[in-house]
């Protein structure tokens, strides 16, 4: 007994001993991301804008810097929760409400890595960005298809859900794949001519097609949920957001095969992509306004019955960025100047939000707020 007493004694010293390490960190979940990824689309999405000014570009490319250091950042502190906090992080991947957000990590490798080659590379040259971006690439699309895989299989043999717990949060895992698909086609002029070019587009067609089915499948249940189980929790109400990021991804993606496909792919392929990205986007792209609109109306709600400021806000940028990148796309492909107006219209909207957010999270860090315990 004085042995059992003991080693019970022990052990409830070293697991108050692995909680006192880094305990910042302890309550930081893969949602962080989040911000990492918001920060990168405002460079990405406003160095491709129809309307350039002077100074925009240099404002992305410091922007796209400010996003490689929240990386870093971010990359950190989650390395020190896993090593400090492995009770926290297991009990993160078995909680279907955060589980999810482990889809975050990929995006937010895609989208530094994008910005690195989109404007990053004014600043150290075109031969470390693609270095850099094709490094944050790899390890961001096999992680973004490990995610889309395994946070499912979670949800289905470990996870217990209720019918009413359905959430955009779970479109996370599966649109990864689809920010590879959209990022992946700059990488092309920098690969071999010939059969490497044809394979990373037709990898990349192959990844929008996957995340494409997977959102089709969710999506239903997701508004099943809405209309049955009502309004979500004022704190989640931001993440219908989420939905306009595979309708947003997706047109985007279409759009750069279409920019990527001539010379790659014999005609009428090349040919076959331009009116595919077309005939595709911009139906999308009405039922992501559509979604805008009601997602807004929700917020607008859930405001004036007292929703303060959390982490979710930050749904508030880079799905609208995809949006953005989505219209920039359409406007080239098809010379309409509405695209161009909606394009430069979501990115003001997109500026704002990222602007709110971050300086919201960056109050709550100072204070501690957001590193806190949940509540």
């Amino acid at each position: 007994m004085v042995t059992t007493a003991h080693s019970a004694a022990s052990a409830g010293t070293g697991t108050a001993a692995t909680r006192s390490r880094v305990p910042a960190v302890r309550h930081l979940g893969p949602n962080w991301y989040a911000s990492v990824m918001g920060t990168a689309i405002i460079a990405n999405a406003g160095a491709t804008l129809p309307y350039q000014f002077t100074g925009l570009r240099t404002a992305c490319t410091v922007i796209w810097a400010l996003s490689l250091v929240m990386l870093a950042v971010v990359l950190t502190a989650r390395a020190a929760h896993w090593l400090h906090h492995r009770d926290q992080a297991r009990a993160h991947l078995l909680d279907p409400t955060v589980a999810p957000f482990y889809g975050c990590l990929s995006m937010a490798l895609l989208a530094v890595g994008a910005g690195t080659l989109v404007v990053g590379k004014d600043w150290i040259g075109t031969g470390a960005a693609v270095a850099v971006d094709t490094v944050l690439f790899t390890a961001g699309t096999f992680i973004g298809l490990a995610a889309a895989v395994a946070i499912p299989y979670l949800m289905v043999v470990r996870h217990r859900i209720a019918a009413d717990q359905a959430s955009p949060v779970w479109l996370l895992p599966v649109v990864a794949p689809m920010v590879s698909a959209a990022v992946g086609p700059l990488l092309i002029p920098h690969l071999p001519a010939g059969q490497a070019q044809q394979t990373m587009l037709y990898a990349c067609f192959a990844m929008f097609g996957l995340s494409l089915l997977a959102t089709l499948v969710m999506l239903p249940v997701i508004f099943a949920r809405l209309v049955t189980a009502g309004p979500l929790p004022l704190a989640l109400t931001p993440t219908l957001f989420l939905v306009l990021g595979p309708l947003g991804q997706s047109t985007t993606a279409t759009n750069k095969f279409a920019d990527f496909a001539p010379g790659v792919v014999p005609a009428p392929l090349d040919e076959g992509f331009l009116a595919f990205a077309v005939l595709y986007g911009v139906p999308v792209m009405g039922f992501a306004l559509m979604w805008l609109a009601l997602a807004a109306a929700m917020v607008v709600r859930a405001r004036r019955r007292g929703m303060g400021f959390a982490m979710t806000w930050w749904a508030f940028t880079f799905p609208v960025g995809t949006c953005v990148t989505g219209a920039e796309g359409l406007g080239k492909h098809t010379d309409l100047a509405a695209f161009d107006w909606l394009a430069t219209g979501l990115f003001t909207l997109l500026a704002t939000a990222w602007a709110v957010a971050f300086v919201h999270t960056l109050r709550g860090v100072i204070t501690g707020r957001l590193l806190a315990a949940p509540r």
